[in-house]
């Protein structure tokens, strides 16, 4: 599950998640190595000697375009110091303020420390920084023996990948989903067939799983999945029409494709005909599940989502 998340992830923000065009995402290594862009002057001769380039693209690149916002103490074309422990401090402090900024805006990482999105290098040099520091101030017993992580370069590589991928989530979180508006969406619940359906609250408070905007996501599924159901599936080859359905979460309730395909179907109705009508209705064997699943991608594939999906 985890690994379809990161690929998932890495898929999305290498397609969208930066100004001019498609950028290569690998989690969490280039997000780990492109953190600076250095120039080169003769007048900088402390500056690390590594060259990113120009078209070099950072995390905090791809934060100004996706909230239009730097990261405060960071500015656009940051510089690394020469000497290899001031830099691997430098890239603390940037990954610490990176943290406090996404905090601000509703990020939940309270999990992740920024050493864990250091190189392992690095994060080796803040262990042995941080221990010596602990040596000389342990009479004042300032610190615990918990103070420090201190992770084998096997785990610490996936505790990296994690940190970043969450990371990640939470930038989509804030500053993507955060753009759904409510106010965009007329209430669904006006059809009269979907008077008697529950509806799904919007309050922030009213769920501990999902937040008002997935909750929103939510009420678009409902809406569309009851008012094309009949429409989609009145020429079904195999079945007849599905029942009516209250969708509450992204998981059990999408995974016979119908609901999807209701989506798909109210933006691109001319795919019914085409793929829909060949889809089971009500499938209960993992074949028919599958059947469906190839449906769903062939439909996405010939309208040209320029999504990697994979069954």
């Amino acid at each position: 599950f985890f690994q379809k998340t990161l690929t998932a992830v890495k898929n999305w923000f290498t397609l969208f998640g930066w100004s001019k065009g498609q950028n290569p995402v690998s989690i969490p290594h280039s997000l780990r190595r492109d953190v600076c862009k250095v120039q080169k002057t003769s007048s900088q001769e402390k500056v690390f000697k590594q060259d990113l380039g120009k078209d070099t693209k950072t995390v905090y690149d791809m934060l100004l375009h996706l909230s239009g916002q730097l990261v405060p103490g960071v500015t656009a074309n940051q510089s690394l110091p020469r000497d290899p422990v001031e830099r691997m401090l430098q890239l603390h402090y940037q990954h610490s303020s990176l943290l406090a900024f996404l905090k601000s805006q509703g990020a939940y990482l309270p999990h992740v420390m920024p050493e864990f999105l250091l190189e392992p290098d690095d994060y080796k040099k803040w262990i042995k920084v941080q221990t010596a520091l602990k040596v000389d101030v342990k009479s004042s017993d300032r610190f615990s023996d918990n103070d420090l992580f201190i992770l084998e370069d096997s785990v610490f590589e996936t505790m990296s990948k994690r940190a970043w991928t969450d990371v990640l989530l939470q930038v989509y979180k804030v500053f993507v989903l955060a753009h759904v508006s409510s106010h965009k969406i007329s209430d669904p619940f006006s059809l009269g067939s979907m008077q008697s359906m529950p509806r799904i609250k919007s309050e922030p408070l009213s769920s501990n799983i999902y937040s008002s905007y997935e909750r929103t996501i939510l009420t678009w599924l409902n809406k569309h999945y009851e008012k094309n159901r009949k429409t989609v599936w009145k020429n079904c080859k195999k079945g007849e029409v599905p029942p009516m359905r209250w969708i509450v979460n992204f998981d059990q309730d999408l995974l016979d494709s119908l609901v999807l395909a209701a989506q798909l179907a109210a933006y691109c109705p001319y795919l019914i005909a085409t793929h829909f009508v060949r889809m089971y209705t009500k499938p209960r064997t993992p074949e028919q599940f599958l059947h469906n699943s190839l449906i769903l991608v062939s439909a996405m594939h010939a309208v040209s989502l320029a999504i990697d999906i994979k069954v």
